[in-house]
Formats: C-alpha cells, structure tokens, sequence
C-alpha cells in the first residue's frame, strides 16, 4: 500500500477534465470539473446531514439508487442550493453531460458548490458541456481538481494502490474544502475513483468505514454545508475477484481507501480558510469510541483553542474546557494533555491540573505548521483522532465579503 501519482485518473477506465465556462467572475479560475469512465460502474455516496440540501444532491441520490453511474460533473462558484429550479437545472447538468458522451442521464452524478441562495446560470454549463468532454484526459485529474475549488489555496489531488486478490488496485481523489467545514459527512466534496471489483453494497460500506474516521472528523468552522457529497465510482477493470464483505481483501481495500480519505482530509483541514497550521487532536484512553470521538472533535472545534494555537500560546485550559462540554464520559481529573510538532514535544496538563512547563519551548512547538495535540483520558482503551486549523483574522476577511 502507498501513495501514487494520478488523482482520479490513477484507477484504469477514467479520465478527467476542467474548464472555465463562465459561472465565476474571475476568468483565470477554472469553474466546471468531469469524471468520465469508459465502462459502467458501482457507484456509492455519502452527503450531508444539513436540512438544508443542495439540489445536486436530490439529484444524485435518484440517480445512483441502483448502485450505478458512469460520471460525475460539477461546478463550482455557485452551489444550486435554495432555489426553485434548482433540480431541474441539475438534471439539466446530467442530461448535457450524458448527451456528449453517450451514456444515459441517470448514470451521471452531479455537485454544485459556491454561494448559496443565487440562482445557477445553466447556459454556460451547457454551451461547454462539448469543450469539457473534449478535454477529458488520462491526465486531467488536476485540472479537475483546481475547477472544483471556491476559497481553497491547495489543489487536493491524491491516489494511492493497494494489493488486493494478487491484482493491484488503485484508488484516486480529489477533494475540495476550505470554509463551511464541521463534522457531520461529508463536510466537502471529494470525488474518489478505483478500478477494484465491488459490489455496490460492499463499496457503500468501505466508503462508510472510511469516511468516518477521515472527513467526519474534520471540522473547520463548525459550520455544516448544504452540499457536502463524497462520491465514489468503480470501474472494476483491475480485475480482481469481487470483493466480499469482511473479507481479508475487503480490508484491506478498506484501509487503502481510509488511508486515502485521511490524507484528504489533513489538507483539508490545513487549507481551511485563513488558517496557518494543521491542528491534529489524538484521544487515547476513552471509555467508548463515541466518547473518544466527542473529545477529540470538541478540542478541534473549540474557537477559543484555535485562537490561541494560532498566537502559539499553550493555553492547555482551553482543551480541559472543550473536553468538560463534550459531553463524553471521562474523569476529568484523570486527563493529561501534551502539544507535539516538528519542534518537539511538550506536557502542559497533568491529571487535568497544570504543571510546571518551559513557555519559551512551548510557543516553539506551537509556532510550526502542524501541530498535535495528545489527550490521554484514562479511562478506557478507545482512540480517534480530529483534523482542524487555528482560528486567524483571516477567516474573518474572507468570509466578510465572500459574496463580492
């Protein structure tokens, strides 16, 4: 298992492409992204717990019902959310895409993302649809991957391969996020391929598995988007014997995949908006795995602990604070908590008081660009780990005007 070149296009039968066709005002931005398999494929995908639901997503879910798609189009810098022609101009996406490359309507999936609550201008969409399907690449992964971007400053582009029943298999993704990022899946969009053999209920289960330790514990903001959607497709061209549930191979397909979505989800959540460091909070010692994952999404989400990671003061009483309200079952009393990065590593809490500690190497440790947070609770054997950002000016400035 290991990371590879390729994206989206890394797993065989898929190519990729992005375009700019005139949804965002700023002409130098590629604003409409399409995944393409040559053959038909198993299909599975998780969204967004928001009430409020981005018309894409209606649409999607209709037409991946029985397991199958064979592309995915989306745009961005407009999310078709709110709007009473919403779905129709979604499935006016699908229904462009599908005339130019041949395949039925309800085998294409469709994402939107950008400002909520304005109308989608559907005519470039459908005046590029031809331009896009001619860009289509065995390359394009990255250019599909910077077309799906709204305030990201990093293209996230990534794939990995695994072994799988003596065939190699590949698993690609792109992914965007920045802002509007909490906790509740899928926080996002990311778009991931493979050419591995697996059932549509099978590979509804792995991305499940995989997405709960990696894009559900990320958070940003605290805020849960309309249109969050992670999608999956399956070409099966690797070869390989069709995966079966709770099989060895299913694992390790599954681990592939989580290791996939984890890297993701770590640029992610450094790439929030206006952030400067990559915060990482590991819960060891909880009673449950639900305890264990209140903990660790509580100190990420905590205003007050970004704030100050992003002045690199080691105010330790933040993170008992955040733990104290996360409704987990723990000792309070019993809690250590250290910071760690590339600088070194330093204990600030003891048996949830504070100890004596060096502020000079503290603020070195937390002046760096990755920082870990550990939390031991001591009571139990469960873990999970959160992925956040600090809290800066920044976020403010773009989020003030993000309209403009």
């Amino acid at each position: 298992m290991g990371f590879i070149e390729g994206g989206v296009t890394a797993a065989k039968g898929f190519t990729a492409s992005g375009i700019y066709c005139g949804i965002r005002r700023n002409k130098s931005k590629s604003d409409l992204a399409l995944i393409f398999s040559s053959v038909p494929c198993t299909a599975a995908a998780v969204y967004t717990q928001n009430l409020v639901k981005g018309a894409p997503i209606l649409v999607t879910r209709r037409h991946i019902a029985d397991g199958t798609a064979q592309a995915i189009i989306c745009n961005s810098g407009n999310a078709n959310t709110c709007n009473a022609d919403g779905e129709q101009k979604a499935q006016m996406m699908c229904d462009a895409a599908a005339k130019e490359l041949g395949i039925k309507p309800e085998d294409v999936i469709v994402a939107s993302t950008g400002v909520i609550g304005q109308m989608l201008p559907i005519e470039p969409i459908l005046n590029a649809a031809p331009q896009l399907i001619k860009a289509l690449s065995a390359d394009g992964s990255l250019e599909a991957a910077k077309a799906i971007m709204t305030t990201d400053t990093e293209v996230k582009n990534m794939a990995v391969e695994c072994t799988v029943g003596g065939k190699t298999v590949h698993i690609g993704g792109i992914a965007k996020g920045s802002g509007m990022i909490h906790p509740n899946m899928a926080t996002m969009l990311c778009f991931l391929t493979t050419d591995a053999a697996v059932s549509p209920s099978t590979l509804d289960s792995a991305l499940r598995e995989a997405v709960n330790v990696s894009f559900n514990m990320v958070s940003v903001d605290g805020d849960t988007s309309t249109n969050d959607t992670t999608a999956i497709l399956a070409s099966g061209l690797a070869e390989n014997e069709e995966l079966q549930p709770d099989s060895e191979d299913y694992k390790v397909f599954t681990a592939a995949l989580t290791e996939l979505c984890v890297a993701l989800s770590r640029k992610v959540a450094k790439d929030g908006e206006g952030a400067t460091k990559l915060l990482v909070c590991n819960v060891t010692g909880a009673k449950s795995d639900g305890d264990a994952r209140l903990v660790a999404k509580s100190v990420i989400c905590s205003s007050l602990f970004k704030a100050a990671m992003f002045g690199a003061d080691a105010n330790w009483g933040r993170v008992l604070c955040a733990i104290g309200y996360s409704k987990a079952e723990t000792d309070i009393n019993a809690v250590d908590v250290s910071f760690e990065s590339k600088a070194g590593r330093i204990e600030v809490c003891k048996n949830g008081a504070g100890i004596d500690f060096d502020e000079d190497k503290a603020k070195s440790i937390l002046t760096q660009d990755e920082i870990n947070v550990d939390v031991a609770l001591h009571d139990g054997t469960f873990a999970a780990t959160a992925f956040g950002c600090d809290l800066t000016y920044d976020y403010v400035r773009i989020n003030g005007d993000y309209r403009s």
